[in-house]
């Protein structure tokens, strides 16, 4: 990557860490924030903290490169900050489970709509993110099959997730984080997700290192829906 681009990346973090840190207490609030990312944003390690940015910065690129602008849906949204990447263009719509973390996100971006699940609309959306979120769930694959449903024709999902390799529970030890709410790979999710949708770009990282995968998959037009 650029010089610019991971200076205006940096740029982002320190002013996006400074608004979570006056919004959560991380070091109480840990046990119930954990699983939300917002205390990996915070880190006090810069390294570990601009890896989980990076998965952001990742996604949103993806977007911008195989997505035209138009209504985003982000699943296990957290607090919201990928709406900060993505940009004005994008009507923005966030799936979160945990009720005091909702109202938080809404408070953040008072531009969001929350729904739930079950209020997916078929077709509705240019692009819906999955970002480090599916591996929580122990029976994914409805979940899956539910943000395909969402997808417009030949609309984008964007997934990411840990690899769970020897390096990245190492690393993760490191950080300070246990990870036990982790029930799969992001391996084993891009092969569901393969069985409904077509592969378009994949990206290893940070620093090229097996920690994190974030991937860009294409809902199957008409022609290609038996391949």
């Amino acid at each position: 990557m650029a010089v610019a681009g991971i200076f205006e990346h940096l740029v982002h973090m320190r002013r996006r860490r400074r608004v979570l840190r006056d919004t959560f207490d991380v070091r109480r609030q840990f046990s119930a924030i954990e699983e939300s990312c917002v205390p990996s944003y915070c880190h006090a390690n810069w390294f570990a903290a601009y890896a989980a940015w990076w998965r952001l910065f990742t996604a949103a690129e993806l977007a911008r490169l195989h997505a035209a602008p138009g209504r985003a849906l982000d699943f296990g949204a957290g607090p919201g900050e990928l709406h900060y990447l993505i940009g004005a263009n994008w009507r923005y719509d966030a799936v979160e489970a945990d009720a005091p973390l909702a109202r938080t996100l809404k408070s953040l971006v008072p531009d969001a709509r929350l729904i739930g699940l079950n209020d997916i609309e078929a077709g509705a959306y240019d692009v819906v993110f999955a970002l480090d979120s599916l591996e929580h769930n122990d029976e994914p694959e409805p979940l899956i099959e539910r943000l395909r449903y969402g997808l417009r024709p030949r609309g984008v999902l964007v997934l990411s997730g840990p690899t769970e390799n020897l390096l990245y529970r190492m690393g993760r030890t490191v950080a300070g984080f246990r990870g036990g709410y982790h029930r799969t790979t992001i391996g084993h999710l891009n092969t569901l997700v393969e069985k409904r949708l077509s592969l378009i770009q994949l990206v290893q990282g940070p620093w090229r290192l097996p920690l994190f995968l974030v991937s860009a998959w294409r809902a199957r037009g008409p022609r290609d829906m038996s391949s």
